[in-house]
């Protein structure tokens, strides 16, 4: 699917990609029910879907994308890079609709990704939109994609009563780690402090290089973070996915956690200090099943002990 922004140079749209727009507005006959946007949803015209899109286009802090699969427009969306309160940083999702006979096909969910791909790849940190309040439907599947209502006004337009939602915009990154089990079954873990996600336990470990892959990538963190360099790739014991903020970017981190048998040891290495400071590491330690099982501080991964008895089992 691609992304094309809509343009107007001499104040119209070609004849065809009216037509085409029209019977997208139209065929989301229940949505303008809801909206009031057209005097008659049902009989959605060609002069007012220009008319509509005109207004957009008019906006100097407005978008009008198209949303292209095979060559064929089969949504709109509508973006806004910031709201006329000053007191609101984020950029806005105005409308997204999708033609009706294409929907339940994931082509809104999509579209929603690519333009938060395009407000990152703009430095915005955030994303808002309005859903009308009796737009049940639009909250469910804004809602699904991660955004939380954060206030509840009518909207600017025409006093319609809204929830507002936000989205924070993570950044996606990828990491891996290794669970180091001495022989008596217990397990390496450090203790973090972080500014998003508060204290928690994780297993050596931190995001991948450009170019590194997940093995590789966990050996190296291993040797930074313990100074323990003999001990080979173990299997994979599970891969999980979490939001947290690193360096003060807020991140959708996927991880590879591998496990491997070792001896009971301590870190060590000249540059350990150095390292753990530069990492936010608070301290470790080695923790044996029942611990894991009763520590009321996070473990990361959730479950570490099942796995961990699965994985010997």
């Amino acid at each position: 699917m691609l992304l094309e922004q809509l343009s107007s140079t001499d104040g119209s749209l070609p004849a065809e990609l009216l037509t085409e727009l029209t019977a997208l507005y139209a065929s989301n006959h229940e949505f303008h029910a809801l909206s009031g946007d057209f005097p008659d949803p049902d009989d959605v015209r060609p002069d007012q879907v220009a008319a509509a899109l005109a207004d957009e286009l008019a906006h100097p802090d407005a978008e009008v994308l198209l949303a292209r699969s095979a060559g064929r427009v089969v949504g709109i969306v509508i973006t806004l890079a910031r709201h006329p309160d000053p007191a609101d940083p984020d950029p806005w999702i105005g409308l997204l609709m999708v033609d009706a006979a294409e929907q339940g096909k994931g082509y809104g969910r999509r579209v929603a990704t690519l333009v938060e791909e395009r407000f990152r790849a703009a430095g915005r940190r955030a994303v808002r939109l309005a859903v009308l309040d009796n737009n049940a439907g639009g909250l469910a599947f804004w809602t699904a994609l991660g955004y939380e209502i954060i206030d509840h006004r009518p909207d600017r337009a025409h006093g319609r009563p809204c929830a507002v939602l936000r989205k924070v915009l993570r950044t996606p990154r990828r990491a891996a780690r290794v669970a180091v089990v001495d022989p008596e079954g217990a397990v390496l873990l450090f203790r973090y402090d972080n500014v998003e996600v508060g204290v928690h336990w994780t297993l050596p470990g931190g995001g991948l290089e450009p170019g590194e892959g997940p093995v590789e990538g966990a050996l190296r963190e291993l040797a930074e973070e313990t100074g323990w360099t003999d001990l080979p790739p173990g299997p994979l014991l599970c891969t999980w996915e979490h939001d947290f903020t690193h360096s003060g970017i807020p991140v959708h981190q996927h991880e590879h956690i591998y496990v491997v048998h070792g001896p009971h040891r301590e870190p060590t290495g000249p540059d350990l200090t150095a390292a753990h400071t530069a990492d936010g590491i608070l301290t470790w330690r080695w923790w044996n099943r029942r611990e894991l099982a009763e520590e009321a501080e996070p473990v990361w991964p959730p479950d570490l002990a099942r796995l961990l008895d699965e994985w010997e089992g």
